[in-house]
């Protein structure tokens, strides 16, 4: 599971992330929502390590984040909103090149390396250097390389954008087999659609405070909407106020 404890992020006079208690299990997706500027991508960094917060903790797998970072970052596989890369090697490189930071190596390695870069499409273009990828080819290798060591909990922040209809899909099934197989992740996107497919569990935050919890329904309870889509659910839990017809 991972444990997120009264985490608080403040920038000089801004908070960020305010106070914020959450857990994500095993072999679910929890999708986070929020409007731009609503603390999405500082708390997952939080939880993956990257920034640290002004108080609370992150638990991943009971191993805390800020006193065991190596050994917590060992269960989670982190997907960036955009896909940074050594654009100097290639795919292979590359994928290898997280490996051994994982410490793992050998043939076996080499071979799950090939596997995925088959399963993202990626085998004709293994020995090419990355600069020449497109951005979707660039941001199907990073989930490539964040899974070469099976991570337990994968950590993703705006998954879908830069991919085509096949890879979206692709995706999707991914997410699918890997709740299946009792593990979990963490999603942050702006796709109401996606959101409402996939989650079991919905957060959506606002101003640094997570706001409502739960399924689609309990939000649409939360909200007083009944039958409504996740956009009518959302926007009315973050107080946006949008016409359906603009003159322009």
């Amino acid at each position: 599971m991972i444990e997120i404890k009264s985490i608080t992020k403040v920038y000089t006079k801004l908070k960020a992330v305010d106070d914020v208690d959450l857990d994500i299990r095993e072999g679910e997706l929890f999708s986070l929502l929020g409007p731009n500027g609503a603390g999405k991508t500082t708390l997952m960094k939080m939880i993956v390590g990257l920034l640290n917060p002004t108080s609370g903790d992150v638990h991943i797998d009971g191993h805390s984040i800020m006193k065991e970072p190596i050994t917590a970052k060992r269960f989670m596989g982190y997907i960036p909103d955009r896909p940074f890369v050594y654009e100097k090697l290639t795919g292979l490189e590359y994928i290898l090149f997280v490996a051994n930071m994982y410490h793992l190596d050998g043939n076996g390695i080499e071979k799950r390396a090939k596997e995925l870069l088959e399963l993202f499409s990626l085998t004709g273009f293994s020995n090419e250097m990355i600069e020449g990828y497109s951005h979707g080819m660039k941001q199907r290798l990073v989930f490539a390389s964040a899974m070469i060591h099976e991570p337990k909990y994968l950590i993703v922040d705006e998954p879908m954008v830069g991919l085509d209809p096949r890879g979206i899909k692709l995706l999707k099934a991914i997410f699918r087999g890997m709740k299946k197989r009792g593990k979990a992740i963490l999603m942050s996107t702006h796709d109401l659609y996606v959101a409402e497919q996939l989650s079991d569990r919905i957060g959506i935050i606002n101003e640094g405070k997570i706001i409502a919890l739960g399924t689609a329904q309990q939000l649409r309870e939360q909200a007083g909407i009944k039958g409504g889509n996740l956009e009518s659910v959302f926007l009315k839990l973050t107080h946006e106020d949008i016409t359906e017809e603009l003159d322009l």
